[in-house]
């Protein structure tokens, strides 16, 4: 900030600065070949190559269409590009195609074609011939039209082919009369057993040790457990550029110098002048475009829109008065009341029964408007009667889209909906129910809630650091950095300059956003760098001012986690298994129910109606092993000593119910089926994904 501080002084010295860092840039995108950036491809997939400008493309539709901040819009156009990718190459090495058979097929049963009344024939169907028709027309007069079509096009007939491909596989899903009988069959069996368990705390931990080389070989023989990413783990300090109390009372004292006339000399008049303040002004959306840093606000707003620290006092306060100055987030304001509007927000459901014809009706609504207004009655009448069955009614007759929320619209200011709707809910008490009718068909209300709204004019100025404030910050954090460089130890750096040090570890390679640090792509691609390691050091800016000094202390490369980061998961798994070796050692004389409950002065447990798809067993818990030996004995049988979950169980079967045959075990085997396909599409992808040769470049660009 010193630096810049100098800059400010000397305008060609900044020039000078920019020119020479835009040239240098410039160089070194001719010299290294790079064109500024990476000319590697976004990606590899078995090979083929992913393009930058389509992952371009689709992060840029993600970002605009839903909103998608960067981390989203890399990680799910990314997972697309590779889905796409993959199942264009099953679909070719299979020769799957699509004919224009498909494609009419395809477009006939969407939604956004087969209700396009320029489509639909006398009938009410899709007419091929009338699309076709459209596009040929569309090639005539509007080309880029027709060049949006032939992109969409492209991409139906890849769904159609995706479509078919994932269709053929389901196809060879099904399940055999045997697997539907023994599915009934598991299904509907019980056990009565009776059990003693010796749990695992009756040996205690400081028995049992647990080596290193136990742990490694425990991650080697279940890799699948422990497989990571890249990661970096740092030690940090942030030098936060906040306003100091001399700030803060400066700006107070130029908010309070806003609030009244005051005179200024005009440069062009050379006469003094009287300013109006924030108290006297008589054109405040003028006045606070040229003084806030907050715009002024037209909207009637409810109190839940204020902060809840001050919205009591902004509501309290008479027209024309004022609440202030108090701190709301990173601005000083002072707030006055304009206007107020008693009950001017309202919250309202309702079922709408339409017609055809009526405005925004589908084609799927044949009924009149006769036999409309006949249904409105009576689901009105039924409304009435059971006013808290509100939401179900709507769900069962609504015809709006609002029916999935159970028919509710949420809050709306006078003038927001259509007159009829809008006279009826504003001019009615809460929990009355009614009937209206508008374009839309036959709307039967419910007033749900009101609230008062009001009208407040804001002026507020951002609490931001003097550039005083901001150069001792830099100095600060400058003084840090060269202490830092003699003692290469981040933790006794800080420890001797008295500032707080914190940790962040699992850092991944497209991570964006830190704790307590937004927007850090670069820290993060720095931490990646292939000269980056473990002790190296660097300071960073803070988007929202101020500095963060940064040191490695850990440098994990994608394979198995090592065996230091899985200690605290799997010393409890290998200390089980030793104690359940100790248990048995000393315990597998006994074989009965009755003697290893004697010696071990344990309960011999009974339960009833033990069911093998339900892995839980009363006073036990989570027991798989349990339920499968159980129903592995005869009747009458003992088994061994079992290595459970929680203790080494021995358990007996006294009875089992199996169950007679029936005549169809059809339902079971379509139960089986639906279970194979269930999630089918994803699970394909993810096998294909399994097995393929994926290269990310992700982080050469972003």
């Amino acid at each position: 900030m010193a630096v810049l501080g100098n800059l400010r002084k000397n305008s060609f010295v900044l020039i000078a600065v920019i020119g020479m860092a835009l040239f240098a840039f410039v160089i070194a995108g001719v010299f290294d070949g790079s064109g500024f950036q990476s000319q590697e491809p976004i990606g590899k997939v078995n090979g083929e190559e992913l393009s930058i400008s389509d992952f371009r493309n689709q992060m840029d539709v993600l970002k605009k269409s839903y909103n998608f901040n960067d981390l989203q819009a890399l990680t799910t156009a990314w997972d697309e590009s590779v889905r796409i990718e993959l199942l264009n190459q099953e679909i070719n090495e299979l020769g799957i195609g699509s004919s224009s058979d498909h494609l009419e097929y395809f477009l006939s049963q969407s939604p956004s074609f087969n209700s396009d009344e320029r489509f639909i024939n006398d009938a009410g169907l899709f007419d091929v011939n009338k699309f076709s028709n459209f596009i040929s027309e569309l090639k005539e007069i509007n080309p880029e039209a027709y060049f949006q079509w032939s992109n969409q096009e492209n991409q139906f007939n890849n769904q159609i082919k995706a479509n078919t491909y994932f269709n053929l596989i389901s196809s060879g899903l099904n399940s055999t009369f045997f697997e539907g009988k023994k599915q009934y069959s598991t299904s509907n069996s019980n056990a009565n057993i009776s059990f003693v368990k010796i749990p695992y705390s009756f040996i205690p931990d400081s028995l049992v040790s647990v080596k290193n080389s136990d742990i490694s070989k425990y991650i080697k023989d279940n890799p699948e457990d422990f497989e990571q990413e890249s990661t970096r783990s740092i030690d940090y300090v942030i030098f936060d550029e906040s306003p100091s109390k001399k700030d803060q009372n400066d700006l107070r004292l130029r908010l309070e110098n806003l609030l009244n006339e005051r005179e200024e000399y005009n440069q062009v008049s050379k006469l003094n002048e009287v300013v109006p303040g924030f108290l006297t002004t008589s054109d405040l959306e003028l006045f606070l475009s040229e003084n806030s840093d907050i715009p002024y606000d037209s909207i009637y707003r409810p109190k839940g829109f204020f902060s809840s620290d001050h919205a009591q006092m902004i509501f309290n306060l008479d027209n024309n008065k004022t609440y202030g100055p108090y701190t709301d987030g990173e601005f000083l304001k002072y707030s006055k009341m304009i206007d107020k509007k008693r009950n001017g927000n309202v919250r309202a459901s309702h079922i709408l029964v339409s017609y055809q014809g009526a405005q925004g009706a589908s084609l799927e609504i044949t009924r009149t408007k006769e036999d409309a207004r006949k249904e409105a009655s009576r689901i009105l009448n039924l409304a009435r009667t059971n006013p808290d069955s509100f939401s179900s009614y709507a769900l069962e007759f609504s015809d709006g889209p609002s029916k999935s929320n159970g028919g509710d619209l949420g809050f709306f200011q006078e003038g927001m909906m259509v007159k009829p709707f809008n006279d009826y809910v504003f001019s009615n008490r809460i929990g009355r129910i009614g009937l209206v009718e508008t374009d839309f068909g036959f709307h039967v209300i419910k007033v749900v809630a009101k609230e008062d709204v009001v009208l407040v004019g804001t002026i507020g100025l951002k609490n931001i650091p003097s550039d005083r404030t901001s150069d001792s910050i830099f100095n600060i954090a400058s003084k840090f950095e060269i202490d830092l460089g003699k003692s290469i130890d981040i933790n006794k750096t800080a420890a001797d300059l008295d500032f707080e040090i914190k940790s962040l570890n699992s850092i991944g390679e497209l991570d964006h956003d830190l704790p307590n640090m937004e927007n850090q792509r670069r820290l993060v691609q720095w931490l990646f760098n292939e000269d980056s390691n473990v002790g190296d050091y660097k300071r960073f800016d803070l988007s929202e001012g101020g500095f963060v000094i940064v040191q490695i202390n850990d440098k994990q490369d994608k394979g198995l986690m090592p065996a230091r980061l899985a200690t605290l998961t799997v010393t409890p798994i290998l200390k089980n298994q030793k104690k359940a070796e100790m248990i048995i050692s000393e315990n597998k004389k006994y074989t009965t129910l009755e003697d290893l409950s004697a010696i071990n002065n344990l309960e011999i447990i009974n339960v009833s109606a033990l069911n093998q798809i339900t892995p839980v067993v009363s006073q036990a818990g989570f027991e798989p092993k349990l339920v499968g030996t159980a129903f592995g004995l005869k009747i009458g049988e003992t088994s061994k000593l079992i290595e459970g979950e929680t203790g080494v169980y021995l358990v007996k079967l006294n009875s089992l119910n199996s169950v007679d045959e029936i005549e169809s075990y059809s339902a079971f085997e379509n139960q089986l089926t639906s279970k194979l396909r269930t999630n089918l599409d994803f699970n394909i992808v993810q096998s294909l994904k399994k097995s393929a040769d994926v290269v990310d470049n992700r982080s050469d660009y972003y």
